[in-house]
């Protein structure tokens, strides 16, 4: 188990990677806080961990709010101690439009919930990170940030910014033991895309086979599986690793 004795903090903790982070990384040792907007579902994600041996904590979180954010960690750091890990999950995508016919609100919300939400989880946790002389947080991103899709233009905007926090915190925190780092999520197959393939009816059928035989690794990757990579960075086995990008989507974009 990777991360056994670890205190980590995920947001966003609703259907799809964000439940399977916190399962995962509870199964990996880690005692979990789980936090999102819904309390019914987060209290399930804790109930599901306490059963199968695991510690974890729910706390209803609404990351474009500071004091919610501040109140997480305090909530963590009362339960179990210490932080050693925060994941960057929570994420706002607002309505498919393009651009030039986006609401700026949408844009606005996007930005606030995706990139914002993130610095102010990141604010929150440093200080007991820098404390303890270690830690580790990891922002969720994705591949609409190197391969633009229609319709997604704020939300991937968000999240380049998201990216670029990563960067950034990766080297104002040199020398504290604080490591920042990025995924970049492509397909996952999980509760949000198979709901999305069903809606299409048997054009999903299609469409779902379509979008397998275009990923390298013949399958959209399962969320469960992507997030094992969230679990590496979170660990001491990447104490050497800040800053990176690491693009977790089956070879569907390859970087040179």
């Amino acid at each position: 188990m990777i991360l056994e004795g670890k205190v980590v903090i995920v947001t966003g903790a609703g259907p799809g990677m964000g439940q399977a982070l916190c399962r995962g990384a509870a199964a990996e040792g880690a005692k979990v806080a789980v936090s999102a907007r819904s309390v019914e579902a987060i209290e399930a994600i804790v109930a599901d961990i306490r059963a199968a041996g695991g510690e974890a904590i729910a706390v209803p979180t609404d990351v474009s709010d500071t004091a919610q954010c501040h109140h997480l960690a305090a909530a963590t750091l009362k339960a179990f101690g210490r932080i050693d890990g925060l994941v960057n999950s929570a994420y706002f995508h607002g309505a498919w439009a393009n651009l030039e016919s986006a609401t700026i609100e949408d844009v606005a919300q996007a930005f606030n919930v995706n990139a914002l939400g993130g610095l102010r989880m990141a604010q929150a946790v440093i200080p007991q990170m820098r404390a303890q002389g270690a830690g580790s947080i990891v922002n969720i991103s994705t591949l609409a940030t190197r391969k633009p899709n229609l319709g997604e233009g704020g939300y991937a905007m968000s999240k380049a910014a998201l990216a670029q926090m990563t960067r950034q915190l990766a080297i104002e925190l040199g020398g504290t033991g604080i490591r920042v780092n990025t995924t970049l999520m492509g397909w996952m197959d999980g509760t949000p895309v198979q709901n999305y393939f069903a809606n299409m009816g048997e054009a999903g059928v299609a469409f779902r086979k379509q979008r397998s035989a275009e990923i390298p690794i013949g399958h959209i990757p399962p969320d469960k599986e992507c997030a094992k990579t969230v679990y590496f960075l979170l660990s001491d086995y990447a104490s050497e690793v800040t800053g990176a990008a690491l693009e977790v989507n089956g070879g569907d974009w390859v970087s040179i």
